[in-house]
């Protein structure tokens, strides 16, 4: 399944199974109609409208949160964390992703981070997040894990959450871009289990 998802830079990800998913996506040159986009935060690096119409076509469905809605147009789900539903065939589960000891993502947003089902593996991309207690209830075979520190999780972090969600395939993101560098990936490897798939993005 790893071989189906692309890194687009950042938080952004397209994922070809037999729906085309995109998660966050942001800062694209063009990119391929979606049957799904996905959003997890309001930040302008999560939430970008001219992005979102570059890949939106007449049956795309957008799941979201309330607030990032209002900026968008078309069909749209909106969710809240421990919500579950199925789109387009995809069953998604959403889960929190917020701050601890920190004020960017405070809880009370109702932010999210998606676990969805494709081609029978779990995958969890995990928005802007800590470390949080919700990650105890989380399973995974593919976890998206933010990295790059001040705004979310470090990268040392980041591998304790990659053992918390028993991920069997971590990709570090949230680098490169504004927050994080290829080091913090690179930490990251060395530090979660089991197995760590750093991937390139024609940005960066």
């Amino acid at each position: 399944m790893i071989e189906k998802i692309t890194w687009l830079g950042h938080a952004s990800f397209k994922i070809e199974g037999a729906k085309r998913i995109y998660l966050d996506p942001w800062k694209l040159d063009d990119g391929d109609p979606a049957d799904l986009i996905l959003i997890t935060h309001a930040h302008y690096d999560h939430l970008e409208s001219q992005d979102v119409a570059k890949i939106q076509g007449p049956k795309t469905v957008i799941v979201t949160t309330k607030d990032c809605a209002a900026k968008l147009k078309g069909d749209l789900r909106v969710v809240k964390p421990g919500d579950r539903l199925v789109v387009e065939g995809v069953p998604i589960e959403v889960v929190p992703a917020y701050n601890i000891g920190k004020d960017f993502h405070p809880k009370a947003k109702g932010w999210v981070g998606y676990i969805l089902t494709i081609d029978g593996s779990r995958i969890y991309h995990a928005g802007d997040t800590d470390i949080i207690p919700e990650m105890d209830n989380i399973e995974c075979d593919i976890a998206l894990l933010p990295v790059g520190g001040t705004y979310t999780m470090t990268s040392t972090e980041a591998a304790e959450a990659a053992k918390k969600v028993k991920a069997k395939i971590s990709v570090p993101m949230h680098w490169g871009d504004i927050v994080g560098s290829r080091a913090d990936a690179e930490t990251f490897q060395k530090r979660a289990p089991p197995e760590v798939k750093i991937l390139t993005s024609t940005r960066y």
